[in-house]
């Protein structure tokens, strides 16, 4: 599903955060969105997914307006459609143990379970060994696989991660950034993620770079 972000600006506390950004990511695309601390990733990505409005410009996901300055849009109802998102705060539910966790986002989502498919996302992680385990008994670097496989088991249309490898090692770094690309491509699915980690560079298909709030080349 194409990705349409135009004119987006946004201050917070009068400062600028992001800076008149325009640009379209095609149906299938992998596009790694590059930028050190402070450039404007996580504002970008929220906007994207209708979780904050902008000052300025809009939004669409496929045919569907997610974000605009008004805030007038039905964010929520196109998220649960259409978008698996890997936030940084990883949003397990710390009560649930993995497969719950990965259960109740499916049917939060698509209205039904797979426990199958979220096996199978849990294998591909190698996490299955914590399908039992609740996300407080897991590593920094299990729980962050676990998020991941939260947005993927729901077998989205778009999948936005925020720094999904931050507390990844090399191997890890690289089962992870594989498995995002291999998931999308399956499922015909979008794939934005934003990193300063140029570990995952060979592994998608275009890089924008975002620095002090703009897009640069």
């Amino acid at each position: 599903m194409k990705v349409q972000v135009q004119n987006l600006a946004l201050s917070l506390g009068g400062n600028p955060v992001l800076q008149d950004i325009s640009c379209t990511i095609e149906q299938g695309q992998s596009v790694l969105l590059m930028g050190p601390s402070g450039s404007g990733k996580t504002s970008l990505l929220n906007i994207i997914c209708g979780l904050q409005s902008p000052d300025n410009g809009e939004v669409h996901i496929g045919d569907d307006l997610i974000a605009s300055a008004s805030g007038a849009v039905q964010a929520d109802a196109i998220r649960r459609r259409h978008l698996g998102i890997v936030f940084q705060t990883l949003q397990l539910v710390s009560a649930l143990s993995l497969r719950a966790n990965l259960l109740l986002a499916q049917r939060l989502q698509t209205g039904s379970a797979d426990s199958d498919f979220a096996d199978a996302i849990m294998s591909r992680l190698g996490i299955e060994h914590r399908a039992n385990s609740k996300p407080f008994e897991m590593s920094q670097g299990e729980a962050q696989r676990a998020a991941i496989a939260r947005a993927l088991v729901v077998k989205p249309k778009v999948v936005i991660a925020d720094e999904p490898t931050s507390a990844l090692d090399d191997d890890n770094t690289s089962r992870v950034s594989g498995l995002l690309k291999e998931v999308a491509e399956e499922a015909g699915a979008t794939l934005l993620v934003a990193t300063h980690d140029a570990r995952l560079a060979a592994h998608f298909d275009r890089q924008i770079a975002l620095d002090n709030g703009r897009v640069v080349t």
